[in-house]
């Protein structure tokens, strides 16, 4: 079980978000970077990283901040916002991005997504946001027709590494883990699913050692760390003593 901190990037800075909306940004640390190597010190294995504002735009927007991570540790990172096309994917993969994360584009165009997986099997993920049941797009500015399984199914076979499954209503307040939906997903399909949105005591990490959910791969905490709700030290130990 993988618990992964969340670095969210609006204009060059880290932030978090309430319920997705781009005016609700809290800003955490000027210096991402900075924050990505804070981090990997206290014993984080695995970085969770979205361009926020790649998300609405469609395109990269947050490049040097991502980059300006990379060169600061050596753990793996996976990167999600504004990546829509090939291109795009092979730019981040040949910078050192472990695992980019496709959401738009698995719904609003499949064949990328089957064809990075064929081209670079282990290092896609797809990102299933939620929003009332339904699959939001477009940094969760429109909401789509499919449900999360539904999407999910779609790339059962194709070689997908894991699925982000995101509770938009949970995402930034603080309500706790929608860990019935993420299991229901989990449960679904062969994919692999990280639980995201609303992670917020170290309850909802003892939680995530409970048997029905043994079957996630992890979890992505934000804001919960920030403002120091969860210790970073007991959280990563309860995990590893799974």
């Amino acid at each position: 079980m993988i618990l992964f901190p969340a670095i969210d990037l609006k204009d060059g800075k880290c932030v978090r978000l309430k319920l997705g909306e781009m005016s609700q940004a809290t800003v955490f640390n000027d210096d991402p970077a900075a924050q990505a190597r804070s981090f990997q010190e206290q014993g984080f294995k695995y970085l969770h990283i979205v361009d926020l504002n790649g998300a609405f735009a469609g395109e990269p927007v947050n490049a040097a901040a991502v980059e300006a991570i990379l060169d600061a540790v050596s753990i793996p990172v996976q990167l999600g916002g504004g990546i829509r096309d090939f291109k795009t994917i092979e730019m981040w993969l040949s910078k050192g991005v472990a695992r980019v994360i496709l959401g738009t584009a698995a719904v609003r165009n499949p064949d990328v997504v089957v064809r990075a997986c064929k081209d670079h099997r282990g290092r896609i993920a797809v990102g299933i946001d939620a929003k009332g049941g339904k699959v939001a797009v477009e940094g969760w500015a429109e909401t789509s027709e499919l449900t999360a399984i539904e999407l999910a199914k779609r790339f059962e076979d194709v070689g997908v590494a894991a699925i982000i499954y995101t509770d938009i209503e949970r995402d930034g307040v603080l309500k706790g883990l929608n860990l019935e939906a993420t299991s229901a997903l989990a449960r679904a399909t062969k994919i692999p699913v990280i639980a995201s949105g609303g992670l917020a005591s170290i309850d909802d990490v003892k939680a995530l050692t409970k048997p029905e959910y043994a079957m996630l791969e992890g979890a992505i905490a934000g804001r919960a760390l920030y403002d120091g709700r969860i210790d970073p030290a007991e959280a990563l130990a309860i995990l590893a003593a799974t």
